[in-house]
């Protein structure tokens, strides 16, 4: 609790310094009501770890719910922060019991007069096509590549815009998708990223010691994204993820996954979204058993008003493995997602 203490009492501080720039606050609730066809005695949707959205099933539940207050930093405001609380079953997959895990976000920033700027504190990761906040991603649920890599991350990061398309992040962190350390040893991350008018496209790393009182064993993380507006109602994406796991008395193990995309725009109300992905882990080493899983996701978004987004979908899962509840290894799920913002 004292690092949070110490980031809302650097929030304030910079809020007294700069009076006239007064923040913004938002927020949302959201909410999804899940079926699904095994029945699952236990309510889970997913496999321990995941199921950061559409967790319970065959109920109505909260998933997601957040107040956000913050303040961004340009050439005229160098000084910024933002202050993001969440709850609800996402963030306990999330968090778990961390003594921090209702901050999603907890940062502070500063611009640099050559333009370069810093972050410290908890923020959002730089890794993955979908973000935690369903509203923001093109389905409801999130892909396996998402969910099987970090959501947030804690420590500093430089980030910096050469021109109108290029730009790069570095990244100190405290490992993965962790607030507080789990050995004596630090992560890197790295980002290059490319933005048009037609395709936005990043090459994500990470690398850091990351199993618990070890400070040798590596893993790492080669991330691709891609969005290529087609036309302008239809948009493709994909992402490739390539990570490995070094063991102590055994060779490294791997994963990987591949998921693509589309999103076809209807109108300003409404929209549709396909998705489908194969991630291999044949030793466990990150879903926790080895195993291919693959899935396939249509969603149909809309917006009857401008602070509401409904999302009807479906989905269906299969392993190799018999890994999901009632010891099954299919899955489908239809659900209706609803988040109203403000």
């Amino acid at each position: 609790m004292k690092r949070l203490a110490f980031l809302l009492f650097a929030c304030c501080a910079a809020l007294r310094a700069h009076a006239e720039d007064a923040p913004t606050f938002s927020g949302f609730v959201d909410v999804a009501a899940v079926y699904n066809a095994n029945a699952p005695a236990s309510h889970e949707n997913f496999i321990p770890g995941t199921g950061t959205s559409a967790k319970r099933a065959n109920e109505l539940a909260l998933n997601l719910a957040e107040l956000q207050w913050t303040r961004a930093v340009s050439a005229e405001q160098p000084v910024g922060f933002t202050l993001s609380v969440v709850a609800g079953d996402g963030e306990t997959v999330v968090h778990g019991s961390d003594s921090l895990r209702y901050v999603y976000q907890a940062s502070v920033a500063y611009r640099l007069p050559d333009g370069v700027v810093l972050e410290a504190g908890v923020y959002p990761s730089h890794i993955g096509f979908e973000s935690l906040f369903s509203k923001d991603n093109w389905n409801y649920t999130r892909s396996w590549l998402g969910e099987l890599s970090p959501y947030y991350q804690t420590g500093i990061k430089a980030s910096y815009a050469f021109n109108a398309h290029w730009s790069a992040q570095l990244h100190v962190l405290n490992g993965w998708q962790l607030v507080h350390d789990n050995n004596d040893a630090r992560a890197f991350g790295t980002q290059l990223a490319y933005t048009s008018d037609r395709l936005t496209a990043s090459l994500n790393t990470f690398i850091g010691p990351e199993l618990a009182d070890d400070n040798k064993s590596l893993r790492t993380l080669g991330d691709v994204v891609a969005i290529y507006r087609l036309t302008p109602r239809l948009q493709l994406g994909g992402s490739y993820d390539r990570g490995s796991q070094q063991l102590p008395e055994t060779r490294a193990a791997r994963w990987r996954g591949l998921a693509m995309y589309a999103r076809y725009t209807l109108n300003a109300r409404h929209a549709f979204a396909l998705r489908a992905e194969q991630f291999r882990d044949d030793e466990g080493a990150i879903s926790g058993t080895g195993q291919t899983l693959r899935e396939a996701t249509l969603t149909w978004e809309m917006r009857p008003r401008d602070a509401l987004v409904l999302k009807l979908e479906t989905r269906y899962d299969d392993s190799n493995t018999r890994v999901f509840a009632e010891d099954a290894r299919g899955r489908f799920l239809a659900l209706i997602g609803a988040v109203v913002t403000f």
